[in-house]
């Protein structure tokens, strides 16, 4: 009798296609050779894909970064990773090849990479998909923080509550993060001090997050954050995290005392709930928390 699950994995150890599984946390969990040879990886080693992507840049090895701010990239290549159930993008490595990348999501947040070798197309092809796939990223990247724009955040949100309720009775919540008096920072600092400030608050708030939330600014000094399969009680604690790491940041060289607070509105998704009246929803409860003191969430079940 054969045994498929021996075939089948004895077939991935020599296969020439790169297949990788990432945790929930980002973390490399398995990669077969092809995978470990093209991204210079020991057989033992499991890492982030962050340190991965870091420590391969600066080696010069993997993945073909173009950009002369590294941390940067990063953030912003992190705010799409792993937020929709499927996603395919090509991607070059130093070595000289091109890649058909696909990463599928599981509903625990697990994903599975395989990388198909295309570096047959012809250059000029490769050149005219290579530019289709930067305007796709551009079109969905706020060019100040480097995070996701409201359109990929409004798509994120529309394939949340399209979600089928009976096989994910809790769906997520939704949070719409507000900069408190924000334009007083702008009048009294100076506009080049209030990006300053919605930069910091983009890159403190990134860290904190699984890979599967999504995260963006949706305009001025608004931003919303998606947490899908999340109760209101996990809400609650990722908000307030994020509002305390807030509270301690001193974001301007020039003005070393300067601090920044924010609001929050957090509100659970609804059986046929639409995005819009989720959105709306979060915007109120948001409201209710200016109206009461700002610096605090407000939790509208």
């Amino acid at each position: 009798m054969i045994d498929l699950s021996e075939r089948l994995a004895a077939l991935q150890c020599v296969s020439s296609v790169l297949v990788a599984l990432y945790d929930e946390g980002d973390r490399l969990r398995f990669a077969n050779a092809a995978f470990r040879s093209a991204f210079a990886l020991e057989e033992t080693e499991t890492p982030l894909w962050s340190e991965l992507m870091r420590r391969n840049t600066s080696a010069g090895k993997g993945t073909i970064i173009r950009t002369n701010e590294f941390e940067t990239w990063l953030v912003s290549a992190q705010s799409r990773r792993g937020k929709l159930p499927f996603r395919a993008f090509e991607t070059d490595l130093v070595d000289g090849r091109w890649l058909w990348m696909t990463e599928t999501v599981d509903e625990r947040g697990w994903m599975l990479c395989i990388a198909s070798d295309i570096t047959h197309i012809r250059a000029n092809e490769r050149d005219l998909r290579q530019d289709r796939d930067h305007a796709v990223r551009v079109s969905q990247t706020d060019e100040l923080t480097s995070i996701s724009n409201r359109r990929f955040m409004m798509a994120a949100l529309e394939n949340l509550v399209l979600r089928d309720p009976d096989a994910n009775p809790g769906r997520g919540c939704v949070c719409i993060i507000d900069l408190d008096f924000f334009k007083r920072i702008n009048d009294q600092l100076g506009h080049h001090a209030g990006d300053a400030v919605l930069i910091d608050f983009a890159r403190r708030v990134q860290p904190l997050l699984r890979r599967r939330d999504s995260f963006g600014r949706i305009g001025g000094e608004e931003f919303m954050l998606i947490l899908p399969d999340t109760s209101l009680a996990q809400g609650e604690m990722a908000i307030e995290r994020i509002l305390h790491a807030v509270r301690r940041a001193r974001p301007l060289d020039t003005a070393p005392e300067f601090s920044y607070t924010c609001s929050a509105g957090l509100v659970e998704l609804r059986p046929g709930e639409t995005a819009r009246e989720v959105s709306c929803r979060a915007d109120a409860a948001l409201y209710d928390a200016k109206q009461n003191g700002r610096d605090r969430l407000k939790i509208v079940a």
